[in-house]
C-alpha cells in the first residue's frame, strides 16, 4: 500500500541529493517594433460609404458564396464586403 509513495520518496530524495542543477539560458535577440498608423474601413460602412472616403480600390473582385462575399483591395488594405456592408479590412504588412 505504501510502496508506490515510499518508491516515489525514494526517487525525490535521490535527484535531490544528486548535486546543483544547471540550465542554459537561451538569449533571444530583440527585433525592433515598427509602429505605424492606418486608417481602416469600420464595420457595417456601405459599399458607398467606403469608395467616398477611400476612393475607388485598385481590384474588385466579384462576389461568391452565399451570403455574397466581395473584396477590394486598396494599396494598403483590404476590405471585406458581405451584401454591400464591411464585415472585415485587414491591412497589408509594409515590407
Amino acid at each position: 500500500m505504501y510502496r508506490p509513495l515510499l518508491a516515489t520518496l525514494a526517487i525525490s530524495l535521490l535527484s535531490i541529493s544528486a548535486g546543483p542543477v544547471s540550465a542554459d539560458t537561451l538569449r533571444v535577440p530583440e527585433t525592433p517594433k515598427e509602429t505605424f498608423s492606418i486608417t481602416l474601413p469600420g464595420r457595417g460602412m456601405t459599399m458607398e460609404q467606403v469608395e467616398k472616403r477611400f476612393g475607388v480600390p485598385e481590384e474588385k473582385n466579384k462576389a461568391i458564396g452565399i451570403p455574397p462575399i466581395t473584396t477590394w483591395l486598396y494599396d494598403k488594405f483590404t476590405v471585406y464586403f458581405e451584401d454591400r456592408y464591411v464585415i472585415h479590412a485587414v491591412f497589408h504588412k509594409p515590407e
